[in-house]
């Protein structure tokens, strides 16, 4: 007598579902997990160096300079801060308020010795720029910038 040959149940993973109307596309963002952040609560921050100073950018558009906090704390440049968005429409019977709160925090560790007492940071057309000086001179403590607009 011959062996015979055992097929073991095998599951598969179905293709993707084409979506075949608008409704699917309607729904499709209710499928996804619900995460309570977007990338406009983590901004980008560029950094770069040169032999005189780091200069760093970072994207906050629609901002006050009054809701952004810029310091240096331990040889590190933190960006923190909290981004209000209120709108409320009324046409006819229909009104729309919309409203996010969403706060951030970016801590850059820079690579070398910074003079806290020089930094300068400017807000202007959505983008913060802060200028940061190098020095030779180690400090320890924290240190809080002014924003100019």
């Amino acid at each position: 007598m011959f062996p015979t040959l055992r097929r073991h149940n095998v599951q598969r993973t179905p293709a993707p579902r084409r979506r075949s109307d608008l409704w699917d596309y309607l729904l499709e963002p209710l499928e996804a997990p619900w995460t309570p952040f977007s990338e406009a609560e983590f901004p980008s921050v560029d950094v770069q160096e040169n032999d005189n100073e780091f200069v760093a950018r970072a994207d906050l558009p629609g901002m006050n300079p009054e809701d952004i906090d810029v310091s240096i704390r331990d040889n590190s440049l933190v960006v923190q801060g909290e981004k209000k968005y209120e709108e409320e429409s009324e046409k006819g019977d229909y009104r729309c308020r919309e409203r996010r709160y969403g706060s951030f925090y970016r801590l850059v560790p820079l690579a070398s010795e910074v003079d806290e007492d020089n930094v300068k940071a400017k807000y202007k057309k959505g983008v913060l720029e802060v200028r940061i000086p190098k020095t030779s001179k180690s400090k320890s403590e924290s240190k809080k910038v002014k924003i100019e607009s």
